[in-house]
């Protein structure tokens, strides 16, 4: 828009006042042409340097004597002056109504001292009066436009944020509940191997602590590929831990395992948690027994891990697992439900509606 109005300015502007100077002799024609250049030459030095801030305010400033002088020589007056306006807007701003006013004033003494300028004066005064509104109005718009713009920025950045930590609470969840778990499971069979007397049994827990080698590397992959792993049931999936996790600790499993076919994110969310429960038994249940049922009910899919050990106080319960499982289901619309007390065993129940 600017590269427009730059053409029009100089064609019907600067050109018109030119070509009416031609056919005249002496200095009017002289200082005309010096003027109507200077205007030409400081707009083009603005243009070119848009920052510089004292460079476009001297240009103003100087632009007021100049559609004065413009107002007084032959070929200038109201059309040059209406057609000038628009500078004072977009290269003052804040100060384009002071600045403007005086070139009015100026065109206005210039147009009055010419015998035949009263017409241009009066055409140069309605124009500034006109302009006045109009350019405040176009100033508001436009400071509502940065502000706009610059929220749309800070809602962008904010929405960058969140996404950030989102993203970091669902890896530090899926690293809690798989390579974590792991870990501390490779760690327990480490010390198991070392005191076993029996090299059968301690072979048992090297083939284990491979197995779970093996099941960290293959859960590392799918976090770096950032997607969760979907091969197989989860009816199997839950089955082969749980079998995992009775070789490894000795406790005794009871399992009633639905054939259920959720979707991706719902098996996902389950198997982690029984992952977790699972984990949370062996470090901290001292129990001799683990029932886990895996059932399809009319409104969803449900998983409970029910252990017969030492049992705790829910509320005082501050580990990273129960939080992440709660968290992992409320993405689902799901629930999950602690019931234990101190030397009554534990019951967790994961609950994800089947439309999910």
């Amino acid at each position: 828009m600017r590269g427009w109005y730059a053409l029009v300015w100089v064609v019907f502007g600067l050109c018109p006042g030119l070509v009416a100077v031609l056919g005249d002799t002496g200095t009017r024609r002289f200082w005309s042409v010096v003027v109507l250049g200077a205007m030409g030459v400081g707009y083009a030095l603005v243009t070119l340097l848009p920052d510089h801030r004292a460079i476009r305010l001297t240009y103003l400033v100087l632009l007021i004597p100049a559609l004065g002088a413009m107002g007084f020589l032959p070929g200038g007056g109201a059309a040059l002056f209406v057609l000038t306006l628009p500078q004072f807007w977009l290269l003052a701003r804040t100060l384009a109504g002071w600045l403007s006013g005086a070139a009015a004033v100026a065109v206005v003494v210039g147009a009055v001292a010419r015998d035949d300028g009263a017409g241009n004066a009066v055409v140069a005064a309605g124009a500034f009066l006109i302009s006045v509104p109009v350019g405040l109005w176009w100033l508001r718009n436009r400071a509502l436009g940065a502000e706009l713009a610059r929220t749309r920025r800070e809602l962008a950045e904010a929405h960058r944020r969140e996404g950030a930590v989102r993203e970091r609470d669902r890896l530090a969840r899926e690293i809690h509940d798989t390579l974590a778990q792991g870990f501390a499971s490779i760690v327990a069979l480490a010390e198991a191997a070392r005191i076993a007397a029996d090299p059968q049994r301690r072979g048992r827990y090297l083939a284990s602590i491979e197995a779970t080698a093996r099941e960290n590397l293959a859960e590392a992959r799918v976090l770096v590929g950032a997607a969760p792993s979907d091969e197989g049931s989860l009816t199997g999936a839950v089955g082969h831990l749980l079998a995992r996790f009775a070789e490894d600790t000795g406790i005794v499993v009871h399992a009633d395992l639905a054939e259920v076919e959720p979707a991706a994110r719902v098996r996902g969310a389950l198997l982690r948690c029984a992952q977790e429960s699972l984990a949370n038994v062996r470090k901290h249940a001292a129990a001799s027994t683990v029932t886990v049922v895996l059932a399809a009910r009319a409104d969803g899919v449900e998983l409970e891990v029910t252990d017969d050990g030492r049992g705790f106080t829910v509320g005082d319960a501050r580990g990273f697992g129960i939080t992440g499982m709660r968290q992992r289901l409320a993405e689902l619309g799901g629930d999950l439900t602690v019931t234990s007390s101190p030397g009554d065993g534990t019951r967790v129940l994961a609950e994800i509606p089947e439309d999910t």
